[in-house]
């Protein structure tokens, strides 16, 4: 397996590290198809009930190659997207466990909106955001276009994807584009503290309020209600279920088993 993504798994986490540090975690076509591999892995594996994604280094992710993307005889936009990156994110979505971004630094261009398809990102006070794109005359891809406006407005979206201007980690939780920025002395401890907490949890019950929230961007109020009551059946019938009302019962603290 490439070394320009590494995986780590104890306690239920998958820790996912971008690794092409010197690059600021840019994406080459090797690094696009290691997260890939590395994600589907995860899916598969019972034992792995949250995933963490990180960056190597000062950045979290400074999106695609330039160096890559501009050579002919390498690979063309067309295949870099549809080979790279909308698999990518179409993983994150799919795959039915938390997935945190933890964002350690700059996050630009398809950086920045991968990590917002993550289900929750925390971020460093020194991280930053920038929708590069516009920069070199290109259009957000990896989601942008879908996620940001739903988590920061149509407004706020177009200006950030329109000016390419650099968003603070502060900034970004204040308008709700990130869950929460900690202190960079306590980033790296904090967030993974929140993600091994989220191990711990209902990991079922988590992967199916993510296939709610996946649906609620095309249902109507109906479809929305009529899902939640099939899902909600099917919660019902987990061994978390199980486990949460025995806990309470008996008034004790719970041990879900992600089961």
């Amino acid at each position: 397996m490439s070394n320009t993504v590494l995986l780590q798994k104890e306690n239920g986490v998958a820790y996912i590290t971008l690794n092409r540090p010197e690059k600021y975690n840019s994406f080459n076509r090797e690094m696009a198809l290691a997260l890939q591999a590395h994600l589907d892995d995860c899916e598969k594996d019972d034992a792995v009930r949250c995933i963490y994604l990180t960056g190597a280094g000062k950045g979290f992710c400074a999106g695609q190659d330039l160096a890559e993307a501009s050579d002919p005889s390498t690979v063309d936009f067309e295949k870099i997207i549809s080979e790279h990156y909308n698999p990518m994110i179409e993983r994150f979505r799919r795959i039915e466990k938390p997935i945190i971004a933890a964002v350690n630094g700059v996050a630009a261009g398809a950086g920045a909106n991968l990590a917002l398809a993550c289900d929750i990102v925390l971020a460093s006070e020194s991280a930053s955001f920038i929708q590069a794109f516009i920069k070199i005359g290109l259009i957000p891809d990896s989601g942008g276009t879908f996620f940001l406006p739903r988590l920061v407005g149509m407004q706020r979206a177009a200006a950030l994807m329109m000016s390419g201007d650099k968003i603070s980690a502060t900034e970004a939780a204040s308008m709700g584009m990130i869950y929460k920025s900690y202190a960079d002395d306590i980033f790296e401890a904090e967030s993974k503290k929140y993600t091994q907490q989220l191990a711990m949890l209902p990991t079922k019950g988590i992967g199916l309020t993510k296939r709610l929230l996946n649906q609620s961007y095309s249902n109507d109020l109906h479809q929305q209600l009529e899902l939640e009551k099939e899902i909600q059946v099917a919660a019902g019938k987990t061994a978390d279920f199980a486990e949460g009302v025995n806990s309470f019962l008996e008034k004790r603290k719970a041990e879900f088993k992600g089961k």
